[in-house]
């Protein structure tokens, strides 16, 4: 990922902003972190952040270095959501002003497409004030990596060990744990049977709609240590 002429080579965000059951999950998973001046890393169309955003925040900054879809999260995310002031900036993390420093700064399915995700997290890790937190968001296990991640230009997917490696100067890992266990059986039958390179809609709405409630029972009750999607979040001290 990089400012200027950058293109997403995805086509899916349309498809997912629909999962609103599992946007509404993992909100209530890191939501206690998202406090204070949030930067929201690769925002795409606004989907995730027309769920995340609001109170405790300060204000909320979507970075984007797609043109067409910063252009596009401009016209659906209004410049107030529940209450917190949202502002747009098209670029990267790096390319900001070097004043512009975050209370909390967001990777949510977006680390795992940047080629150099180090020095990415290092640059986060500058951002950061004192007491801060970086959360990232990233879907689980590279035997999982299909046809669709080539497709929607993942280079990788992660698990607990190999993202908590990400560790950046300056930072602490506070905890690391997995997401949504009903829906790693769906992954992995797409891994293992149909390859597909894209979920239809109604594969999707079926996960969203019956899986995702049943992950929400089951994770607790497993300890969070078994799903198809791996969140970390570190802090500054």
């Amino acid at each position: 990922m990089s400012g200027g002429e950058f293109i997403y080579e995805g086509d899916e965000l349309e498809l997912f902003q629909r999962a609103t059951n599992w946007k509404n999950y993992f909100r209530q998973q890191i939501a206690p972190y998202l406090v204070g001046d949030v930067a929201e890393v690769g925002a795409g169309l606004g989907a995730t952040t027309l769920h995340l955003a609001g109170s405790p925040q300060r204000s909320w900054l979507c970075i984007e270095p797609d043109p067409a879809l910063a252009a596009a999260l401009r016209t659906r995310v209004p410049s107030t959501v529940h209450g917190v002031p949202v502002e747009s900036f098209v670029g990267t993390l790096a390319s900001l002003p070097a004043d512009r420093h975050f209370d909390t700064i967001a990777y949510i399915d977006v680390l795992e497409h940047i080629d150099d995700d180090h020095g990415e997290a290092a640059i986060a890790a500058r951002r950061l004030r004192r007491g801060g937190a970086l959360v990232v968001l990233a879907p689980a296990h590279n035997w999982l990596f299909s046809p669709f991640d080539e497709r929607i230009g993942h280079r990788r997917r992660y698990n607990r060990r190999s993202l908590s490696a990400l560790t950046p100067p300056g930072l602490t890992l506070e905890r690391a744990w997995y997401l949504d266990a009903a829906g790693l059986s769906a992954s992995a039958a797409n891994r293992l049977l149909l390859s597909q390179s894209m979920p239809t809609a109604r594969q999707i709405a079926t996960w969203d709609r019956l899986m995702i409630p049943v992950s929400r029972l089951v994770d607790p009750l497993i300890g969070y240590r078994l799903g198809k999607t791996v969140v970390a979040v570190w802090r500054r001290a």
